[in-house]
């Protein structure tokens, strides 16, 4: 019998004390206050769980989830990453850019038409799979904190998305006239994608595959066992024989990749797209992980802990909107959400004297 399961029986053979049962609530209280948020806000708004809602939910739970698949494993390494957002920004223009309709006024490169949508997805993975694997060389080769690296590599990502978007015939307008073919690909629907004959995009499906994707390189590779070892424990890790350099840049540049997913649907899903696109996406993306328990501490994680988040932090703000709060707190709420879960997430591994 494993250490966890003779743990686990312990736990479940322990009396029911009060200390059990409010560490039990302490442990959940992000996930309990949110549930009362939810309820109240269905009281106050009926629309709140139509099925038009929940699409619309279900929909940008699915725009935002690559992203924080993305974080997930940085996090995973005790790390993070700011520049996600960035990332998104520049790939979603520049496939903007590569799927411009022919007939566009101002076509940002008038001398060629719209190429293969596959093409330019994998064109998007890879420029966000190098800034992956450059934040990566940087954490790995020089040991310094992936906070300063990925900061960094905001501000660089920044620069060329801002000279990207005045290049061509563009001159640093939104990007928009998309090829009727590439809107239909992100944003249209599947015959049997829909509920009570409201459509769901297909972009959902592109986030079905994508977190199956990560499930299985976390759960079923020799990448996702490394990452995990050495999240948890680095010199261990070194000592089994786990190529710390290596794990780190792939880890890093398959989130990425993952941001450069994002970057493709948000072209398509924005429509109109200028350097702000995917701004403070990294906060969505960090704080979602933090609710679905991927831990600071590092080698702790769980997909579905991370499809959770994201749809607990969808739901509480088309929520919030539907009730009329005021937009300019949002920011101040996903702050606070960070500071709770972390501070949550950190007591559990706190030693007690």
């Amino acid at each position: 019998m494993s250490n966890n399961t003779v743990a686990k029986v312990k736990r479940e053979s322990e009396p029911w004390t009060a200390k059990r049962v409010g560490d039990l609530l302490m442990n959940n209280a992000l996930f309990i206050l949110m549930f009362i948020a939810i309820v109240y806000i269905a009281m106050k708004n009926p629309n709140f769980l139509t099925a038009s809602s929940i699409i619309n939910i279900l929909s940008q739970t699915a725009a935002y989830l690559p992203v924080a698949l993305g974080v997930a494993g940085c996090i995973v390494l005790t790390g993070t990453d700011l520049s996600a957002g960035r990332i998104v920004g520049l790939t979603a223009c520049i496939s903007a850019s590569l799927l411009q309709a022919v007939t566009t006024n101002n076509k940002m490169w008038p001398s060629i038409g719209p190429l293969n949508i596959f093409v330019v997805i994998l064109i998007a993975m890879l420029i966000g799979g190098l800034f992956g694997a450059f934040n990566g060389f940087f954490v790995a080769k020089f040991k310094l904190h992936p906070f300063i690296v990925t900061l960094g590599t905001q501000l660089i990502v920044y620069t060329l998305l801002l000279l990207y978007v005045k290049m061509g015939n563009n001159k640093g307008m939104a990007i928009s006239g998309l090829d009727k073919s590439y809107t239909e690909f992100v944003t249209g629907h599947l015959p049997f994608m829909q509920v009570g004959g409201i459509p769901i995009p297909n972009y959902v499906l592109i986030a079905v595959i994508a977190t199956a994707l990560m499930w299985f390189i976390w759960n079923k590779t020799t990448l996702g066992k490394n990452m995990f070892a050495l999240g948890a424990n680095e010199e261990a890790a070194r000592v089994s024989g786990v190529n710390v350099m290596a794990t780190t840049i792939l880890v890093f540049a398959l989130a990425g990749a993952m941001y450069a997913v994002t970057g493709f649907v948000e072209g398509a899903r924005v429509a109109s797209n200028t350097a702000n696109t995917g701004f403070n996406y990294e906060l969505d993306g960090i704080a979602a992980c933090v609710i679905g328990g991927v831990s600071f501490v590092g080698g702790i994680g769980k997909i579905r802990g991370i499809l959770v988040g994201v749809l607990m932090l969808r739901l509480i703000f088309v929520g919030l909107n539907m009730i009329g709060i005021n937009q300019d707190l949002f920011y101040l709420i996903k702050g606070g959400i960070i500071l709770f879960a972390c501070a949550l997430d950190m007591r559990k591994y706190l030693v007690k004297k």
